[in-house]
């Protein structure tokens, strides 16, 4: 009798786990991540004896996943918006090498810095940089939202054009000058807490809960939803859909300045060339590995923080244990259509 029950029991979690796998995406993502993080883990070689030692080790290494993965994060954290939109957005990396560059030139020590030509040094003029690169990185996603609504273009093709266009143009103006970033702004991603460098993390953490707020508890989050869902619908219900749109672009290139201003603080540079590069395809993984919809109207930034995890942790396992960069995104592929599998068939649920 004892037995049966047991076996009753054993069969009901079963068939709860399985229900909840295969209809709930935030469910599987985190089981996906815990397997993930079991498997670092033991590559990292834990050991009873040398706990401290292995201990330390192991947050070190925790806190350099997050800190360098905090602008993806933010990144992705947009594109999930845009998807959920049924939209894309291909032009982010090329949005951060122009806000990043912008920055630095306002910030620029040298004779042809900006605002040391106006006379602004010291904190007022990162301040004001700061704040006019967040304007510029909303006035360039604001810019694809216009042409993908009033234009007609669709957004593959409108991100696909500004990708070429944002990163040429920068490149043109710089011409390979290195601007000297002010050692004043080094600390924003550089400050310690204790012997760990966390700013990033806490900034992708701080802006993550406020659009955690924002698409379940406003108007505005509803209506990304209803509009990825059925267009059509959402406008004959009175949603403003070309509004929504062009929100969804502006705040992703808002997100886009926010990890500029983290990369250049962190390094005080940024190579025109390369910087950004493949982070487009890096926050659309993390989004869809997330739960995220790629045909709109689904997802959720729980569940795309747990896909820039997943990522990053999957990243970080290879490296430990020597796979070649090349085969690494191979890995990355194969998650991405698992990720859009396993999507079509909760749908089918």
């Amino acid at each position: 009798m004892q037995k049966d029950k047991s076996q009753n029991t054993e069969q009901g979690f079963l068939q709860w786990f399985l229900k909840k796998w295969s209809t709930e995406p935030i469910f599987s993502t985190g089981i996906a991540l815990i397997v993930m993080i079991v498997l670092q883990t033991w590559s990292l070689g834990f050991d009873y004896d040398s706990f401290g030692s292995w201990f330390f080790t192991w947050t070190n290494n925790w806190v350099n996943i997050l800190r360098n993965n905090a602008g993806v994060g933010l990144i992705a954290l947009g594109m999930s918006f845009v998807i959920m939109s049924a939209g894309i957005d291909l032009s982010v990396g090329s949005t951060m090498v122009a806000v990043g560059a912008a920055l630095m030139m306002l910030i620029d020590r040298g004779p042809n810095g900006i605002l040391i030509n106006l006379g602004i040094e010291g904190i007022p003029a990162i301040l004001i940089a700061i704040l006019l690169s967040l304007v510029f990185g909303y006035f360039l996603g604001n810019l694809n939202g216009i042409l993908i609504t009033r234009g007609g273009i669709p957004p593959f093709v409108v991100t696909l054009a500004t990708m070429k266009l944002y990163r040429s143009v920068t490149q043109h103006f710089m011409q390979g000058y290195n601007p000297r970033v002010p050692l004043e702004f080094l600390p924003i991603s550089n400050f310690q807490i204790g012997s760990y460098r966390v700013m990033p993390i806490i900034y992708w953490l701080l802006i993550a809960a406020g659009l955690y707020f924002i698409s379940k508890r406003t108007t505005f989050g509803r209506q990304i939803i209803a509009v990825g869902s059925n267009e059509r619908s959402a406008n004959l219900s009175g949603v403003n859909v070309k509004k929504v749109k062009r929100r969804v672009y502006a705040i992703t290139g808002l997100l886009v300045s926010f990890a500029a201003i983290i990369q250049v603080s962190r390094i005080g540079s940024m190579d025109y060339a390369n910087a950004g590069s493949g982070y487009e395809m890096e926050a659309i993984a993390a989004a869809v590995v997330g739960g995220t919809s790629m045909s709109g109207g689904r997802g959720t930034v729980l569940g795309t923080i747990l896909g820039v995890l997943i990522i990053a942790v999957m990243n970080n396992l290879l490296n430990l244990l020597g796979v070649p960069p090349f085969l690494r995104e191979a890995f990355k592929g194969l998650i991405l259509i698992g990720a859009v599998l396993m999507q079509k068939k909760q749908k089918t649920v």
